[in-house]
């Protein structure tokens, strides 16, 4: 199967106690069926090998700060396994683009601009989307399949394992349904947990402009010892 295979390729990583837990529920069988027969029968993004690439870029023990998006890009050369991130040379994305704003109005500077985020995913900022596969040109299309219950027990492994401050930034409503395993968490660690608008066009002026979310993550990791993110790469 499709999945399990990818999987197996990360075997090394401190992940994997996560994914030997979950390869052996059933919903996951399920789901990899489901993905192994929509990669043939149509055009899924990303890649096989990059469908798991958030827990490679971003080890478990190095996760200080989580962005949670919904689903990878469906247009072709877009999708790269890390939420909201592009290759460099891939046209900006309207959400994309949005984040940058905010970030540039935050600084008051425009810095320079990489759509590849995985600057920020080496510093410990774990992108992951809730669903983690999706057809050619149709959003969502992969949504009830099973990815929300990996996630979710990805997103509470992460915040039950590690041990720094811990951030989770959810931009919309989808993302926002999974603020109570942070909640949870702060019992043990400190969390900061910030809900507002999607940074999508649709929804970026109801509540994502303004919301300043990179300077009150680096003020909270800074508040608990943590360096800051550079979040202008």
């Amino acid at each position: 199967m499709l999945l399990t295979e990818q999987l197996a390729k990360l075997s090394g990583s401190d992940w994997s106690p996560f994914f030997a837990a979950e390869t052996a529920k059933p919903y996951f069988s399920d789901l990899d069926a489901f993905v192994t027969r929509a990669c043939k029968e149509h055009t899924v993004y990303p890649a096989p090998e990059n469908i798991f690439a958030a827990f490679r870029a971003c080890p478990l023990q190095q996760v200080r700060v989580i962005i949670l998006g919904q689903d990878p890009y469906h247009e072709p050369g877009q999708a790269m396994g890390l939420s909201f991130s592009v290759p460099d040379d891939c046209k900006t994305p309207p959400s994309l683009k949005n984040i940058f704003k905010e970030l540039d109005a935050e600084s008051g500077l425009a810095g320079l601009r990489h759509n590849d985020l995985t600057p920020w995913a080496q510093q410990g900022v774990l992108l992951l989307n809730t669903v983690l596969t999706v057809e050619r040109g149709a959003a969502f299309s992969h949504a009830g399949q099973g990815w929300e219950t990996f996630t979710r027990a990805a997103l509470e492994y992460a915040a039950e394992k590690g041990q720094a401050p811990l951030a989770a930034v959810l931009w919309g409503k989808p993302a926002q349904k999974y603020a109570s395993i942070f909640r949870q968490a702060a019992h043990r660690r400190p969390v900061l947990i910030l809900e507002s608008a999607h940074p999508s066009p649709l929804s970026a002026y109801r509540g994502f402009f303004g919301s300043a979310p990179f300077g009150k993550v680096n003020a909270f990791l800074q508040e608990h010892g943590e360096p800051p993110i550079r979040w202008q790469s």
